[in-house]
């Protein structure tokens, strides 16, 4: 009998230990809901992707700047979801323009071949965008880097619960 008490709290802990690991990995996987996680009253929210606009982004000597003036927002409709700042980031890394936005000007690198958004934290006001950047699309020169960063920052921006932007790993966007 004294050998039961024994085990019993043993066994109980680890159950425990065993059910904390499965809730840690269920919870991180609830934040990256794929799309097709909507509500199934057909509800569409408006949001707004930024892409790049050269000709808004010159100096007075007609110089490219490679700014955020040149960010151009396009606007889109989603599905109402569980994560709309996940779904709206991965349908601006598809970047799929319209042929009315390409005539404005309006320009992506995205897609990046390789590049996949593999989990999103928001952690008081902090967005913590995690990617796999498998083909090291997402490096190059100063300017390029700049503005594929300043697209999806700004487009993480339009949600008022978003202050600031972190990527993940760091070495990410770098010239």
């Amino acid at each position: 009998m004294s050998k039961l008490i024994k085990t019993v709290p043993l066994v109980a802990l680890l159950v425990i230990a065993l059910a904390g690991v499965y809730l840690w990995q269920r919870d991180d996987a609830l934040l990256v809901q794929p799309l097709s996680d909507i509500n199934n009253n057909n509800e569409t929210k408006s949001v707004r992707l930024y892409y790049y606009n050269s000709a808004l982004d010159r100096d007075e000597a007609g110089n490219l700047m490679c700014s955020r003036k040149g960010l151009a927002a396009v606007e889109r409709k989603i599905p109402s979801t569980i994560n709309p700042i996940k779904d709206t980031i991965n349908l601006l890394v598809k970047g799929e323009l319209l042929n009315e936005e390409k005539n404005r000007g309006v320009t992506t690198e995205y897609p990046l071949d390789g590049l996949i958004l593999k989990n999103i934290v928001l952690n008081n006001g902090v967005l913590t965008l995690s990617f796999d950047d498998t083909k090291n699309k997402t490096v190059g020169g100063a300017c390029r880097v700049g503005i594929l960063w300043f697209q999806i920052e700004a487009t993480a921006r339009q949600f008022p619960e978003v202050e600031k932007v972190r990527f993940l790993p760091e070495e990410l966007f770098q010239p």
